[in-house]
This record gives C-alpha cells, sequence and structure tokens, in this order.
C-alpha cells in the first residue's frame, strides 16, 4: 500500500469539497479542514474489510464500538466513559445545531467567541436562539477569553456557551486556568457547556490539552462533548462523531431533540473509528511530525518574507490564521485566488476583513508550493 504522507492522490473527479470547489481554475485549494494525506492503511484495510462482508444495512452502536471510544479517551486524555453517557452523531456541526435546541428555550441566549468555526456562529440562529458574541482578545500573541466582556454578555435568558478547545481557527490549547475560569463562569450562571475538543489530538508544541470532563463531577454537571476521529486521521466522509454527556438529564434533553432527525451513524463510519482509535497511532505520530515541521517553515517564511503577516502563536490544528490586514487588501480571499491561491475567508469565522486561514495538512513540498503563491500575491 503506498504511503500515506509521499503519495498523495488526485482528489478530482471524487466529489472533493475542498478540490471541487476550484474546478477548472488554477488554483491550489488550502481552505477547508481536510488533509491531503491518506488515511492509515489500518483504516483503508479494515473498510475493504467490511465491503468484502457484501451487507451494508442499518448499524447501531455496537461493543466494538464503544470499547474503542472508551479505551482511546482512557489512554488519550485519562477520561473514564460509560456506554450510557455516549450519543452518536454524524459529525459535529449537527452536534452543534443539537445541542442550541436542547439548551433553554425559543430566544434564550447562546454565547460564542469570535473568530471561530463559522457552524458555532449559524447554529444558535438556525436553532431559534440568541446568538451573544464575544470576541477573543490576543495577548503577546496568543488569543485568549475576553472575561469582562463575556461576563457583561450574561442576561437571565443565557443558557449556553459553546467552547472550541483547541480553537479553529486561532490554534490555542487553552490551558487549565483559563478552562478553570471557564468552569467558574459557567457555574456562576448555570450555563451548560458545549465543549468542541475534536482537534484534541492535534498538537504542535509542548502543550497539554486539558479536556473539560478532566475537572470531574463540577464540569460534569454541565458539560457536553463533542469528538471524533474525523481531524486527526482524516476520515471526516465517514461521518462518524460522538458526544459524550455524563450528566442524564442533559443527555436525555440532547437525545430528545435528536428523535426524527438523526439516525444512524452508517456502518462504514464505526469501522473507520475502531481502526484508526485501535492501530492509527504511530500514523498520528508520524502526521504530526509533518505537520510541526510545515508549521516551522509557515513561521519562517512569514519572519523572512512577509514579516508584515500576523501568525499567532499556534499550538494546534493544521489551519493557520494569518492577520494580512497591513497589506491593506480590499478582499483578500479574492486576490489570493486570483494569484493561484484558495483561502478560507476570516469574515466567515466572525472576524473582521483581512484575516485569512490557510491549511497546511500536506506534503512539504505542497506546501512549498502554497506558500510561493501566498508570497508572490503579496509582491514579496
Amino acid at each position: 500500500m503506498q504511503n500515506s504522507f509521499t503519495h498523495l492522490p488526485d482528489r478530482a473527479g471524487t466529489g472533493s469539497l475542498k478540490w471541487q470547489k476550484y474546478e477548472g481554475r488554477e488554483v491550489l485549494p488550502m481552505w477547508v479542514a481536510d488533509m491531503d494525506f491518506r488515511s492509515p492503511p489500518e483504516v483503508m484495510e479494515a473498510l475493504k474489510a467490511r465491503v468484502d462482508h457484501g451487507v451494508f444495512g442499518y448499524t447501531v452502536p455496537y461493543t466494538e464500538a464503544t470499547e474503542a471510544v472508551q479505551k482511546y479517551v482512557n489512554r488519550q486524555h485519562h477520561l473514564e466513559v460509560t456506554p450510557e453517557q455516549l450519543v452518536w452523531l454524524p459529525g459535529l456541526v449537527q452536534g452543534l445545531n443539537l445541542v442550541c435546541r436542547a439548551a433553554g428555550t425559543s430566544g434564550d441566549g447562546v454565547i460564542v467567541n469570535t473568530p471561530v468555526y463559522p457552524p458555532f456562529l449559524s447554529a444558535p440562529v438556525q436553532s431559534d436562539r440568541t446568538r451573544l458574541v464575544s470576541p477573543l482578545v490576543e495577548v503577546d500573541g496568543r488569543w485568549t477569553f475576553d472575561r469582562e466582556g463575556m461576563e457583561a454578555l450574561v442576561t437571565p435568558q443565557t443558557k449556553l456557551f459553546i467552547l472550541c478547545n483547541p480553537h479553529n481557527p486561532v490554534g490555542r490549547v487553552f490551558d487549565r486556568e483559563e478552562l478553570e475560569w471557564v468552569l467558574d463562569f459557567c457555574e456562576r450562571h448555570d450555563l451548560w457547556i458545549c465543549s468542541d475538543e475534536i482537534h484534541c489530538d492535534l498538537l504542535l508544541k509542548d502543550v497539554e490539552h486539558v479536556p473539560l470532563l478532566s475537572f470531574g463531577e463540577r464540569a460534569a454537571k454541565r458539560t457536553i462533548t463533542f469528538l471524533s476521529p474525523s481531524k486527526t486521521y482524516n476520515v471526516p466522509g465517514l461521518a462518524c462523531a460522538y458526544a459524550i454527556i455524563p450528566n442524564p438529564d442533559i443527555r436525555r434533553a440532547f437525545q430528545r431533540v435528536c428523535r426524527g432527525i438523526i439516525t444512524e451513524v452508517n456502518c462504514f463510519g464505526y469501522v473507520g473509528l475502531i481502526a484508526a482509535y485501535t492501530h492509527g497511532e504511530p500514523w498520528r505520530q508520524e502526521m504530526l511530525a509533518i505537520l510541526r515541521s510545515n508549521l516551522a517553515r509557515i513561521e519562517e517564511v512569514i519572519a523572512t518574507r512577509c514579516p508584515e503577516v500576523k501568525l499567532p502563536k499556534m499550538e494546534a490544528t493544521y489551519l493557520a490564521w494569518l492577520d494580512v490586514r497591513s497589506y491593506d487588501i480590499q478582499h483578500p480571499v479574492a486576490h489570493f485566488e486570483s494569484h493561484g491561491l484558495g483561502l478560507s475567508n476570516g469574515v466567515d469565522f466572525g472576524a473582521e476583513s483581512g484575516f485569512v486561514r490557510l491549511n497546511f495538512g500536506c506534503t512539504p513540498e505542497r506546501l512549498e508550493e502554497g506558500l510561493e503563491l501566498f508570497c508572490k500575491a503579496l509582491g514579496v
């Protein structure tokens, strides 16, 4: 089987969201968060074996899948999870919308921090909730919570805070003190916490991911945690995620809004998860080494060729949050596309114009191509 990290298959004609966006155009897509790497060989082998079985009926959560999650989160993050606490989902986006529907009633408030993954912004609105926005603040190159700003947003109708940790797009891994404050804040105001930790196994610097549920009963009382193998093992198309919800009252409320909307996860999703969580660690370590090298290269190019571009002190993910406001480009995404590079628009994340996001989940060779296009677009 060809190596996951040197052979990048042609994705044209596969319905790839990432590549089809620029079909027929000479634009290198480095926008949406899926990597160009082939998934772990053990995942592909497990999927082939499932195909050979030949029957693809409705599939319920079964013991092997549940045990794979339990062992994985215990091994990686020292969490004890019971089968009853797991709610399976086809993806994080569905989960965000469902938790907004489960928390409070029509018109109640949901706090989000910007910039942030766009579904965090749309889910409250689509769920007939009031979106309350507290922008993150940058301190010495690291983004963090505006604590006074968040306090000022709370009303008696505020019911939910949605946390992204590690953070997409600014790359922060919030530390224990920051998360302790989050928990204190939500306890004071009796808020549920939805903790998106989907990037938690993509740490690039010497930092620790602290699961919110590691704070024990205080967190378990009010926290819904979303996890998935999708980002770490590059299997988002298998559509398999899960929520960990220790509080039975919150779990029942969440399951209630799932009825008639969320049905069975497809059979391949479970198979991919089991293989990734059971056998994927060597692949993950090799992939992380490439991502760390890629990030170092981005930092080097910015420092030497375009120092007016600001890159925060990234700690996780494969998504670089770039501030190009000093170049006074009126429409940054269109500008970079005109020079052959497809990036995500910071405006979609709730940021002002002048921010873009670059996906460096690719080979060093492809990254070099993207960085050359980036610099060319800036005239450097």
